[in-house]
């Protein structure tokens, strides 16, 4: 045993930094200095969307606290804890870093043993034999088997299983981020449905006020039947809108229990209209989207892992050398088994070349080299969506800030005209078409504006997404 561990004391090393196949390189992606739809900072229209300053970070963690609702932020937290795609994901990542575990363990000798115990009578027509004693065998061996990884197999095989833990956590944060967001998005359309409900069960009660005035109007001889027939229908019609509602707002109700992992039998939210700013989010460099993004860290992460694939397959095509030893004792009886005298032990290293496999090795090898170029292409595939996603983003929120003030102007000059139709109406001067017409263009500007607020906070909501959410290659983890 004192020859074994001296062969291995000196000839490990002599080849532990000994590695077949290409070095790891960062394969480039494309990049421009600054994004499109960046815009000035002189702009007033933009007010949710800045240039990173130094200093600048992402909420980290809990960026939904950005939106400053508590609800929200309530919502989100139960996500984090009883998502079960959130957990499936965590699950996941568990197994990859337990597979990191298993192909380190091929770094070190693999020590068994097998102890047997038998009593042995040999047959008299055995050839050669000469008793018909019975005899026993008592044995306790102790085997050791080695791979000397001379072509760096075994630390490729490790590389590859850590790489690919890595870009599998970074999947568990994609899917944490596309969850959360989920629900943010789902949560500001529920509220925008609330807004909305508000605003159509303010206007019933208006126009039953309209329906009451023209009705006394009629029946006091000034107004003619059309009028009540309109003021009626009109009333009918943003009735079936008010109730309409209710479906989406359902809907969206639903969506969120099963986001927090409960049925929807067992959540229910109170109405509150939505009532919130859309936040500043810093957007950065083109080049900080590398370092941000989840996707892009694991498909990074999986190129990593398609370059240990070649230097694998490349290693097939060397011999391997494994180092065996047996050790142990062996008596006839209990009483000599373990005595010195019992003693055994083998040891020296054996070597296995495959000399013909019809291509196998090439074919791997050639598998191995177009599986990288597909990690590369799939990497930069995900680099080019990040930016187009980043892009959108910027670009609805400039314009929506922009047609936001728009709408807030149409939503005044509605108000106005409506108020001024009617008291014409009141005063003899119009016919009450002219109302029904401007109480349907307020409701609809009303009901835009609402809208409009939504898909900025959505915006706002989507451009963080795409951002990364805070996060940050420098949180994957080191095996």
């Amino acid at each position: 045993m004192k020859r074994l561990v001296v062969i291995l004391v000196v000839v490990v090393p002599l080849f532990s930094n000994c590695m077949v196949g290409p070095e790891y390189s960062k394969p480039s992606a494309p990049m421009t200095p600054a994004y499109k739809e960046s815009v000035p900072d002189t702009d007033p229209a933009v007010d949710s969307w800045k240039v990173a300053q130094p200093g600048d970070q992402m909420h980290r963690g809990n960026w939904w606290e950005i939106f400053g609702d508590p609800q929200l932020n309530a919502l989100e937290e139960q996500v984090t804890v009883d998502n079960q795609d959130l957990k499936a994901a965590e699950a996941h990542f568990r197994e990859a870093r337990a597979i990191v575990s298993f192909n380190r363990s091929f770094q070190f000798p693999t020590i068994s043993t097998a102890p047997s115990i038998a009593s042995i009578r040999d047959s008299l027509h055995k050839p050669y034999a000469v008793s018909t004693m019975t005899t026993g065998d008592f044995i306790l061996p102790f085997d050791l088997s080695y791979e000397l990884d001379l072509w760096g197999r075994v630390r490729r095989t490790v590389a590859a299983a850590r790489k690919e833990a890595q870009a599998t956590d970074a999947d568990l944060e994609g899917v944490s981020l596309s969850l959360h967001s989920e629900l943010a998005l789902d949560y500001f359309e529920l509220r925008s449905a609330d807004a909305q409900k508000k605003l159509l069960d303010d206007t019933v009660k208006a126009d039953t006020e309209s329906l009451e005035l023209t009705t006394n109007r009629f029946q006091g001889g000034v107004a003619p039947k059309s009028d009540v027939a309109q003021a009626q229908t009109q009333l009918n019609t943003v009735s079936v809108q008010a109730t309409d509602i209710l479906v989406q707002r359902a809907q969206f109700e639903h969506a969120i229990a099963v986001l927090v992992g409960k049925p929807p039998a067992a959540f229910s939210l109170p109405p509150a209209p939505l009532d919130l700013t859309p936040p500043t989010v810093p957007a950065g460099l083109p080049s900080e989207l590398l370092e941000r993004r989840p996707d892009i860290a694991a498909a990074e992460r999986r190129v990593a892992e398609a370059n240990e694939q070649i230097g694998i397959a490349r290693a097939a095509f060397f011999p391997t050398v494994t180092l065996n030893a047996s050790a142990g004792f062996e008596g006839t009886s209990i009483t000599n088994w373990l005595t010195w005298p019992s003693r055994f032990w083998s040891v020296g290293p054996s070597v296995l070349q495959t000399l013909f496999d019809a291509g196998r090795r090439r074919a791997t090898s050639d598998a191995a080299l177009a599986n990288y170029d597909t990690a590369v292409a799939q990497y930069r595939q995900t680099t080019l969506t990040a930016f187009q996603q980043v892009e959108d983003n910027l670009v609805a929120l400039h314009i929506l800030a922009q047609e936001g003030e728009q709408q807030q102007q149409a939503v005044a000059s509605a108000q106005e005209s409506l108020q001024l139709f009617t008291n014409r109406y009141k005063g003899g001067v119009d016919n009450y078409l002219q109302v029904v017409t401007a109480q349907t263009i307020a409701l609809t500007n009303d009901r835009n504006n609402v809208d409009i607020l939504r898909r900025r906070l959505e915006a706002s909501l989507l451009l963080i997404k795409a951002l990364g959410g805070g996060w940050n290659v420098s949180n994957l983890p080191q095996f």
